[in-house]
């Protein structure tokens, strides 16, 4: 029972994934939905099962699996071979045009609908920029910027939209789905994130800055988020509140505070990688599934 109950929230969101896969490809007729689909939902699934085999130090390897399976098929096949710009940029540009293209259908299903389900597990799971930069040294983070530099996230996504909107509105650009210039967009695009992200991540000592501080997309999964089913849970009877999952949460979360409560982990920064459930001592984490309102953002600031 113990590991059907660890199984669950994996099994459910990969269950989520075979029925749009089916469900898009009887209504479209098109068989790459079918392929798409069961293939990020088989991807998450052999991830899963590699996650909840392994020991607890080394779980963040089947974590990390998914993550490339998922991420490098979106940029790679999806990106640099399809010429989908998967970007939001793309979103918007095949948006503004009325595209059902690639990037409109993930960004819809993972990044807006999706989060009322599995909250941020895109930013854990499977984000592209995130497989390369968990990949650098520094795990474990010394807490959050103080001041206003999560307002730079917002900043980054107004500009973004802008350029957009100017570019359709005033100079008359049309986007051309699958063209060559799509793929320019991802290729720009991608090193403008990958050439911010990996410096930041050196100065600030962190590797997921760019998450934090930088990146557009958690605009979208904040607003979701705050509503997802799936979300972290402690008991407060087995709690010693030694403090380890804090101190091992790369996005700064003060989850002790919200076991003292009697409360699900509703910080938004929550991007479901179970670093926390994986370093407690008492096995007082777990996922669990239920219905309340996130938005209550305990975090740790670093000391200056």
């Amino acid at each position: 029972m113990s590991n059907l109950r660890k199984w669950a929230p994996f099994a459910a969101v990969m269950l989520v994934f075979w029925i749009i896969a089916v469900l898009m490809w009887q209504s479209t007729g098109v068989i790459f939905y079918l392929f798409n689909f069961m293939y990020i939902g088989t991807s998450i699934g052999l991830g899963s099962m590699v996650y909840t085999i392994l020991p607890k130090k080394k779980k963040p390897a089947g974590r990390r699996l998914t993550l490339f399976l998922v991420g490098g098929y979106m940029l790679l096949f999806l990106g640099f071979f399809a010429h989908e710009n998967m970007q939001i940029e793309g979103f918007f540009f095949y948006l503004l045009a009325g595209f059902f293209a690639g990037s409109v259908l993930h960004y819809t299903i993972a990044k807006i609908f999706g989060p009322f389900l599995f909250g941020r597990a895109w930013c854990g799971w499977a984000c592209w920029t995130a497989m390369f930069l968990e990949l650098l040294p520094y795990k474990k983070s010394q807490g959050r910027m103080p001041g206003t530099w999560g307002h730079l996230r917002y900043v980054h996504f107004s500009i973004s939209l802008s350029i957009v909107l100017f570019l359709v509105l005033w100079s008359g650009y049309r986007v051309q789905v699958g063209g060559i210039t799509e793929l320019y967009w991802l290729l720009a695009g991608n090193a403008i994130y990958y050439s911010t992200a990996i410096p930041l991540a050196f100065v600030v000592k962190d590797n997921r800055a760019f998450c934090k501080y930088l990146c557009p997309i958690t605009v979208f999964l904040k607003g979701s988020s705050r509503f997802s089913l799936m979300k972290v849970r402690g008991d407060s009877d087995k709690c010693t509140e030694c403090g380890a999952c804090a101190r091992n949460c790369p996005m700064d979360i003060r989850i002790p505070d919200y076991i003292k409560n009697d409360a699900r982990v509703l910080s938004t920064e929550c991007i479901l990688c179970q670093t926390c459930i994986n370093t407690c001592p008492e096995a007082a984490l777990g996922l669990s599934f239920g219905f309340d309102i996130g938005g209550r953002g305990l975090l740790h600031e670093k000391k200056m």
